[in-house]
């Protein structure tokens, strides 16, 4: 079996797992909330208008917002709660308004008979209008569940298992076969769940108990066999690690046994590689260990000030402007002191050391585009600004790199466009970007011959890639040891080749990290 095929399906179950058990939590106490609150607003016309506007304004809000938006209101907690709470407020809109709308909706004559025939009010409810509203009710619980479903797989950047998994780790690393399994089994769970659903309806439309029991019992199965793996691990056992690794990571074998460290990583192919490398070195230490991937930037920071993740690898220029609000860049190792003390005075975070390498912002053009304009500086390209754009992933317009880089080198004229990272190389090397906020790591710059452009003010900071351990993890010095060996350990060239046997040669990056930790223990 294809490897790649083979590790997707070995992903699936904890995936499907997680996706299923969030996506059915969220619309049970949805459903749990809506319904009443539907059946209690539907004969207050006025009371039903507010509640409906409310959860109209709820669900205009994107999801990937709202799950992010629920990180700072819960405290900084990532994870399962956040997105949680996110999908249980979209799921509330269709069944709260099919409630209302389905009982608003029976017919009045049948109701006042059922008044002449001395029906009590809860008799009205139970026997005459909720059966009449029901395929209308059910109708917004299949809305819901299919709503919720596809927005369970943007609960990935907050830290929540979920199908979307494949998704953001694919379009990072340009697995297309990982996206696919992404859409296609997380499209496939909606689908089958909305028609489990509907078969309820035609059952109870129709008072067919037999169909009800039956359909209910799939139901239960599908359920169960999908959450199974949540409480029954069943994972192969891990393999040995290489013989290629040395004293150097061997001193620490065995010092973590039996200890659980969470490891986080951003979304992006480097992140990835990073964390396979650090979670290698820590089995080696007898470590079992946990990943959070695909975190958004803060979201990982705040994660390890939390002791939610025991660490992850962040940049010394992104603690410096989104951290410590600092705008002006400043001599790296100063930065790097000044950087380690902060975190530890505020947070209590350990700073470990530098890796060795820098992933720094740089602003790169196609090489042939920017000898035909004259251009091999950020101050050249303000001379063209008006007739250039340039592409940036989706947080770098508002990140104060480029505000300062725009602003020092006069470069408002020039147009821009957000767009993911994955996509941005392509783009300037199809002309349909001019210039790209490249990372000075990745691969494609030389493979698609680009040039970075120099920074003749020094505007951009350092971005030294960093060790960090939570407060909980600093007061394990296993795990400190044990990840030491790294510090200083990758260079720029290596850290490059890593990152471009993912992206172009569409290695793993388990593979990747292999590749890495050899080289590293040569």
């Amino acid at each position: 079996m294809n490897s790649n095929l083979a590790e997707r399906l070995n992903e699936l179950p904890d995936l499907l797992s997680g996706h299923v058990l969030l996506s059915l939590a969220a619309i049970t106490v949805g459903l749990a909330i809506s319904l009443p609150l539907g059946i209690f607003a539907a004969p207050r016309k006025r009371f039903a208008s507010a509640v409906l506007n409310i959860a109209g304004v709820i669900q205009t809000i994107p999801g990937l917002a709202l799950l992010a938006l629920m990180v700072p209101l819960l405290g900084g907690t990532i994870g399962y709660a956040p997105a949680f709470m996110a999908l249980m407020l979209y799921s509330i809109l269709p069944i709260l308004r099919n409630t209302v709308v389905g009982l608003q909706g029976v017919d009045a004559g049948v109701v006042e008979a059922a008044r002449g025939l001395g029906l009590t009010h809860g008799q009205r409810l139970w026997q005459v209008e909720l059966p009449l509203a029901l395929p209308v009710i059910v109708a917004g619980i299949r809305t819901s569940i299919v709503w919720v479903v596809g927005a369970a797989t943007l609960a990935t950047p907050v830290g929540a298992p979920s199908l979307g998994n494949y998704i953001f780790a694919g379009l990072q690393t340009r697995n297309w076969l990982s996206v696919l399994f992404g859409c296609l089994f997380a499209a496939g769970l909606a689908v089958l769940l909305d028609q489990l659903i509907r078969l309820l309806e035609v059952a109870a439309r129709d008072r067919r108990k037999a169909l009800a029991i039956q359909v209910s019992a799939i139901l239960t199965v599908v359920i169960l066999v999908s959450i199974l793996p949540r409480f029954i691990d069943f994972a192969p056992p891990a393999q040995p690690n290489s013989p290629q690794q040395v004293a150097s990571v061997r001193a620490g074998e065995g010092a973590l046994r039996g200890e659980t460290v969470r490891l986080g990583a951003k979304a992006f192919t480097e992140q990835y590689i990073l964390a396979e490398l650090m979670e290698d070195v820590l089995n080696t230490a007898g470590a079992d260990v946990e990943r959070l991937d695909n975190l958004g930037s803060t979201i990982a920071f705040d994660a390890l000030r939390n002791n939610e993740i025991d660490a992850y690898v962040d940049y010394t220029g992104t603690i410096w402007a989104t951290v410590m609000n600092r705008d002006q860049a400043i001599n790296r190792h100063a930065m790097f002191v000044q950087i380690a003390a902060y975190l530890h005075e505020e947070y209590g975070i350990l700073t470990l050391g530098r890796l060795g390498f820098e992933n720094a912002y740089g602003f790169a053009m196609r090489r042939d585009q920017a000898e035909a304009l004259g251009i091999s500086s950020l101050a050249d390209l303000a001379t063209h600004a008006n007739a250039l754009e340039v592409g940036g992933d989706a947080e770098v317009f508002t990140r104060s790199e480029w505000i300062n880089t725009r602003d020092a080198y006069g470069l408002a004229a020039m147009s821009t466009r957000a767009m993911d990272a994955t996509f941005m190389y392509d783009a300037v090397r199809d002309g349909q970007v001019d210039v790209i906020s490249a990372y000075t790591t990745d691969g494609r710059i030389a493979a698609y011959d680009l040039q970075v452009l120099a920074d003749p003010q020094g505007i951009l900071p350092p971005y030294d890639a960093i060790i960090l351990l939570s407060p909980e993890a600093a007061a394990r010095p296993g795990l400190a040891d044990a990840l030491a060996g790294l510090v200083g350990a990758i260079s720029d060239t290596d850290m490059r080749e890593a990152n471009r046997l993912t992206d172009l040669e569409r290695e793993t990056p388990e593979q990747a990290a292999q590749w890495l930790f050899g080289e590293i223990t040569e």
